[in-house]
C-alpha cells in the first residue's frame, strides 16, 4: 500500500502551468470561514459527530467526494476540513439572490451540469495540480440517497491521478434552523470520512465502461460509509468491488 504523500508529490499536471493561485483567494477564504464558524455553525447548523479527519491530507491534491442530501452539506464539510477546499456547484447557483454572491467569493467551481462542460474541467484539474482539494457530489444533485453517479468523478481522478477521498452525510436535512427552533433540538449532523485511494496508475485513458466500474467502484466505498437507509441505489454492498482501486495509507 503507497504512501499518499508520495502519490501527492508526483500527480500529473494535466495542464502544464497552474493558472490557480491559492493566495489570491485564501484572504476571502479566510474572512467566509470566519463567518461561517462564527455565525453559520453556530446559530445556524448543528454538528454533531466527525469521524476520521485524519485521512484529511494537509497537503497535496485530492478529490473528496460526497452524497449530496441538503443544501448546507458542502457548508458542513467546508467548516471541518482542517485546509482550504475548493468545491464544484451548478452554475445556477451563482444567481441565487444574496447568497449567489458567497460561492464567487469562495471560488467555487461553476459546472453546467447537463453537458461536457470543457471549461469546468480545465479548472478543476488547474486546481488539482496547484495541489489543492476540490470538493465534488458525483450524482450532480441532492438526493435522499445514493442514485446512481456520473462517471465525471472517474474521469477527472484518473486524468489527474489524484487521491479519492470519500465523505458520508447524514442528519443535514432541515438545516439551515435556528438555534432556539425545534428541529436544533433534533439531531445534527453527522460526517464519516473514508479512507483514501486511488485509480490504478495503468488506468490513463480508459473507455466509456471502464469510467462506469471505477464510478460504481467508488460509490461503493461511499455507500459502505453510510447507513442503510441512504445507500440506495448502491444497497448490495455484495456487488461491490475494488477491480480499478488501490487503497493509499495516510502517514
Amino acid at each position: 500500500m503507497q504512501n499518499i504523500r508520495s502519490i501527492q508529490k508526483t500527480a500529473l499536471n494535466p495542464l502544464g502551468k497552474t493558472k490557480y493561485q491559492h493566495a489570491q483567494w485564501e484572504t476571502r477564504r479566510r474572512f467566509l470561514r470566519f463567518l461561517l464558524r462564527t455565525i453559520g455553525m453556530t446559530m445556524l447548523i448543528k454538528l454533531d459527530a466527525v469521524e476520521g479527519l485524519d485521512n484529511i491530507p494537509l497537503h497535496g491534491p485530492s478529490i473528496l467526494y460526497f452524497n449530496h442530501i441538503a443544501f448546507v452539506d458542502p457548508i458542513v464539510i467546508i467548516h471541518i476540513m482542517p485546509r482550504y477546499i475548493v468545491p464544484l456547484a451548478k452554475i445556477e447557483v451563482y444567481d441565487y439572490p444574496v447568497i449567489g454572491i458567497f460561492p464567487k467569493l469562495w471560488g467555487v467551481v461553476p459546472v453546467r451540469r447537463e453537458e461536457y462542460d470543457r471549461r469546468a474541467i480545465s479548472q478543476i484539474l488547474d486546481v488539482l495540480k496547484a495541489g489543492e482539494m476540490v470538493l465534488v457530489a458525483p450524482e450532480g444533485t441532492r438526493r435522499p440517497s445514493l442514485t446512481r453517479a456520473k462517471e465525471g468523478i472517474a474521469y477527472l481522478a484518473a486524468r489527474a491521478q489524484v487521491p479519492l477521498i470519500p465523505i458520508a452525510v447524514e442528519g443535514t436535512v432541515g438545516f439551515p434552523a435556528f438555534r432556539l427552533s425545534a428541529h436544533w433540538r433534533k439531531s445534527g449532523a453527522r460526517i464519516r470520512i473514508g479512507k483514501p485511494f486511488r485509480y490504478k496508475l495503468h488506468i490513463t485513458r480508459p473507455d466509456r465502461e471502464q469510467l462506469r466500474l471505477m464510478t460504481d467502484e467508488a460509490m461503493y466505498i461511499l455507500a459502505s460509509l453510510l447507513p442503510a437507509e441512504l445507500r440506495g441505489d448502491y444497497s448490495d454492498l455484495s456487488q461491490a468491488s475494488q477491480y480499478t482501486i488501490e487503497w493509499l495509507n495516510n502517514e
